[in-house]
């Protein structure tokens, strides 16, 4: 028999930080290596160092490229990895742009901090910086989906589409004849740009994601959502900021505002994206066009709708632009980027409007928002929040409860484990008794830094 040791160094009993590492008798492998991300006790662990060796790490498989499962690959090789980071080419496209955006925003952070005096340590330095992205960067390794890759005698790999953000995928991954399959992240089934899940068939081993495993998202008209929202900041001429995720969030709130106009549903308000990282990821669109649904002749035309921003300097122009309008700016949970800055100016204004449209992790600013919060904490210091919050949670890219089953319908064996991850506590609890009730399978929810050892 053969030994594959597992060991959850992330997204275990928590939805951030993604991290799964297989020690087999032939190769030692990383699935996905993310950032904690929202609550602060989370995300000091990102400082800790791994408790494995990384510089025995012999390769790292990446299911797509958001920060929670890539954020922590500089800091991976700065502890010594030197082995290959295989992703689909998009998703190494949009790793790429999110390592160098995080990087950056690192780097200004700790700067400002240091500057300004609000750190609490006496010098503030960034989770990394942008050679060290580089230095990752330089090790990725594209492979296409579809594609059985050989990485020993007895280990091979395969990237399969999963439908969460462009160039997302499952891996199957196949040990001495048993396959593990790893979920990722799992997208929704009508997605307005990316095609369905395709679905596992088997899986001796599933790694499951339950961020929704215990909620259906509501059946909501986003349009006429949208719309009066629209309407309403046009009437208090004020402000609708939208957080947003700069990968496939803010390309899908581009495509819905743009029908909106087509379909005479809005009028022609000033709608401003700015998002560095996302301006970047809408070439990843343009180049990978078998990972979407949009046409050509449709994103050209969506794109030229917007006024995107280009500079630091147009940020402040669009703040004192009077005009009723729309911003669209990173970070989808308000923890960074551009939409700090609008948020300071403007979250104070009753005539300004918030809107949420995904996940919001815990401990992050938009959960505060989200849950009521009466002021939110900005570069150190605080600010009331009077400005009214509004949430969009079916625009979440994540599968919800019955779309998680649907994903893991097509299995026609009964896995040996189940392995429910990247899921807040509630959410795993009810999603294991789901499984269980309808499936009858044996699911575990692994704890934080847990070792399993299974004989194949």
């Amino acid at each position: 028999m053969k030994k594959v040791s597992l060991k959850f160094l992330g997204a275990s009993g928590t939805v951030t930080g993604s991290k799964f590492y297989l020690e087999t008798p032939e190769l030692n492998i990383m699935i996905d290596c993310g950032m904690f991300q929202g609550l602060k006790e989370l995300r000091e662990k990102n400082w800790e160092p791994l408790p494995i060796d990384a510089s025995k790490i012999d390769v790292v498989l990446l299911t797509h490229g958001h920060l929670d499962h890539t954020g922590y690959l500089p800091r991976l090789v700065k502890e010594g990895f030197k082995g290959s980071i295989i992703g689909s080419y998009p998703t190494l496209s949009i790793a790429q742009i999110i390592l160098l955006d995080s990087a950056k925003i690192q780097e200004e952070q700790a700067k400002k901090a240091n500057e300004e005096g609000y750190s609490k340590h006496p010098k503030a330095l960034p989770f990394y910086d942008l050679k060290e992205a580089q230095r990752t960067i330089d090790l990725f390794s594209g492979r296409q989906k579809d594609e059985w890759v050989q990485l020993s005698d007895n280990i091979r790999f395969k990237f399969r589409y999963n439908g969460h953000i462009i160039g997302s995928t499952f891996i199957e991954l196949e040990i001495f004849e048993k396959l593990f399959a790893f979920s990722g992240d799992v997208g929704r089934l009508d997605d307005k740009l990316l095609l369905p899940p395709e679905r596992p068939e088997w899986a001796d081993y599933l790694f499951l994601e339950s961020t929704y495993g215990n909620k259906l998202h509501p059946k909501e008209n986003i349009a006429e959502i949208l719309s009066d929202l629209v309407q309403k900041t046009i009437h208090e001429r004020g402000t609708l900021i939208i957080p947003s995720f700069a990968v496939e969030r803010l390309q899908l709130l581009m495509y819905l505002f743009w029908q909106l106009y087509k379909k005479n549903k809005i009028p022609n308000i000033p709608i401003f994206i700015d998002s560095p990282m996302g301006n970047n990821v809408l070439g990843v669109f343009e180049q990978f066009t078998d990972w979407h649904k949009l046409s050509k002749a449709d994103y050209e035309a969506m794109c030229n709708h917007f006024n995107i921003i280009t500079s630091y300097a147009d940020t402040w122009k669009t703040i004192d632009d009077k005009r009723p309008k729309i911003v669209i700016a990173g970070s989808g949970m308000v923890t960074g980027g551009r939409v700090l800055t609008y948020l300071k100016q403007l979250v104070d204004e009753p005539t300004t409007k918030v809107l949420l449209v995904g996940y919001q992790a815990e401990g992050t600013r938009g959960r505060q928002l989200l849950e009521g919060t009466h002021e939110l904490k900005l570069f150190g210091k605080y600010y009331p929040v009077k400005a009214s919050i509004h949430f969009i949670e079916s625009l979440s890219a994540h599968a919800d409860q019955a779309e998680l089953l649907n994903f893991i319908d097509n299995i026609k064996n009964t896995p040996e484990k189940v392995f429910l991850i990247h899921g807040e506590p509630g959410a795993l609890d009810a999603f294991k008794v789901k499984i269980r009730d309808t499936k009858g399978w044996d699911c575990h929810i692994p704890k934080l830094e847990e070792n399993i050892d299974l004989w194949l």
